[in-house]
């Protein structure tokens, strides 16, 4: 949710297991630090030209469908200078799977140049970037991959009201490690400060909140 500008810690370079594979599926595998109630915090860098600025944030997961390759959450961003209060968003995100979506976005004014651009930011990324680039990684086997690629778009306010001088207008490109539940994403939108960067650790002490796969409520 950054500011509305017009402009004139890294994941593993290597990817590795996650557990509990499925043998034949080439999808990404369940990982337990990415699941309903899981929370995060950390910053989203919104420098511009003109300074240097950075927020605090925290995130949760309030629902989380492998088989549909969704997910959904909450994001509050403190400490925003224009804002009296935290700013809290809820976002519904597309997990990439080669099944429900590939690294292609092809919505919310992004092209594949775009997308490309953005995914080669996690080192993660680069023994997939020649295959993504034939067909968006339709053919990759994602199954043993630590790392899981996401887009998370906010979808409106909780608590402000769309005159906060805040923007939902983008979309974050997402990187989550399953080996440690750290989160690193890049904010894109073509009226907002280029590669704001979003780094999240995992602060999860319980859980809350409903899985969809399973229909839990807690």
């Amino acid at each position: 949710m950054p500011v509305r500008v017009v402009e004139t810690s890294p994941s593993s370079s290597t990817p590795w297991p996650c557990s509990g594979g499925t043998q034949g599926s080439t999808m990404p595998q369940p990982c337990a630090l990415l699941s309903a109630g899981q929370t995060f915090s950390g910053t989203q860098n919104v420098s511009n030209q003109q300074k240097d600025e950075a927020w605090r944030v925290n995130v949760q997961i309030q629902g989380c469908d492998l088989d549909h390759g969704y997910l959904c959450g909450t994001m509050e961003a403190l400490n925003v200078p224009m804002a009296d209060t935290p700013v809290v968003t809820f976002w519904e995100g597309e997990i990439v799977d080669t099944k429900n979506y590939t690294f292609f976005t092809d919505k919310w004014g992004a092209t594949t140049e775009d997308d490309i651009r953005h995914w080669s930011q996690f080192p993660s990324f680069s023994p997939l970037q020649s295959m993504v680039e034939n067909d968006g990684g339709k053919l990759l086997d994602l199954s043993n991959y630590q790392n899981i690629f996401m887009r998370w778009k906010e979808q409106y306010f909780v608590n402000v009201g769309t005159d906060c001088g805040l923007t939902i207008a983008g979309f974050y490109y997402v990187c989550f490690s399953c080996n440690d539940g750290s989160i690193n994403g890049f904010y894109y939108d073509p009226n907002s400060s280029p590669f704001q960067k979003l780094e999240l650790k995992t602060t999860s002490n319980g859980r809350s909140g409903f899985s969809f796969s399973s229909y839990e409520l807690q």
